[in-house]
């Protein structure tokens, strides 16, 4: 294997403020060397960042094989400004606009994106949104319904003070954190049924049948009514919503499916 290298730096952020990125790579420090400039991107999910256990996984899988690995932290994020207070669908895509231009810099043209929970989402509406740039996506329990899911979840009573103070407590075994009210704005301006009908680059997802966060039938009914041909969904039986236990496998098939992708013609 290869002598490796990374750095990471904050990057600014046309709409204010930074965002923390992270890069490994075989050759010198001042520029990636892949023989075919493309990267992994691992995109973290809601209330988490670039450094948990799967991230570390994937960037081994990547290192082991020579390959070029990237991570960031979306805006109000791990090391990356801002707060919960200002998440948007559509920042999540911008930032990943930034995350893209600063790989570019770096002679990285193709990315291949390994997104987690709402980094799922946000994985799969980017690559729709960024075709030329994405060659595939493998996606570990993706939010396909984000952000409609948790309105749907609230009460009446819920709803309205969400939108009367502005904030939303979201909590779980893993998180406690506060979320705000401008999400709403963008409710309907990601249709989960628009993502199945258009977006048109290979997906592998995986995804636990004891997932009480987002549960796998969102996974199966995207299979079932997507378009596009080249799907997989893997489903565990006993997996939960983060998948740790199958961390290494989901990894080493992500990284088989990758260099499938790239080996396509269209690719």
């Amino acid at each position: 294997m290869s002598e490796y290298h990374s750095e990471s730096l904050h990057l600014p952020n046309p709409a204010g403020g930074q965002l923390y990125a992270y890069l490994s790579h075989s050759g010198e420090r001042s520029r990636v060397s892949t023989p075919s400039n493309w990267a992994i991107v691992y995109v973290h999910g809601f209330a988490s960042n670039s450094s948990g256990e799967k991230a570390k996984v994937v960037e081994a899988a990547c290192a082991h094989r020579g390959w070029t690995y990237a991570a960031f932290d979306f805006r109000g994020h791990g090391q990356s400004t801002g707060t919960l207070l200002d998440l948007r669908g559509s920042a999540l895509l911008d930032d990943l606009d930034v995350v893209r231009s600063w790989l570019a810099s770096h002679g990285v043209q193709r990315l291949c994106l390994y997104g987690s929970s709402m980094g799922g989402w946000a994985s799969a509406w980017y690559a729709l949104r960024r075709p030329e740039a994405v060659v595939a996506c493998a996606l570990v329990a993706p939010a396909f319904r984000f952000p409609r899911s948790r309105w749907d979840s609230l009460s009446e009573a819920e709803r309205r003070q969400w939108r009367g103070t502005g904030r939303l407590r979201v909590r779980n075994q893993w998180i406690d954190v506060e979320i705000g009210a401008g999400i709403l704005d963008e409710i309907d301006q990601f249709p989960v049924s628009e993502l199945a009908a258009r977006l048109a680059r290979p997906l592998l997802i995986f995804h636990g049948l004891r997932d009480d966060t987002v549960p796998y039938s969102h996974s199966l009914e995207f299979t079932e009514t997507a378009r596009h041909p080249a799907i997989e969904l893997r489903l565990y039986r006993d997996g939960d919503h983060r998948l740790l236990a199958y961390k290494e496998e989901m990894a080493d098939a992500a990284c088989g499916f990758f260099e499938k992708a790239m080996s396509e013609p269209e690719a």
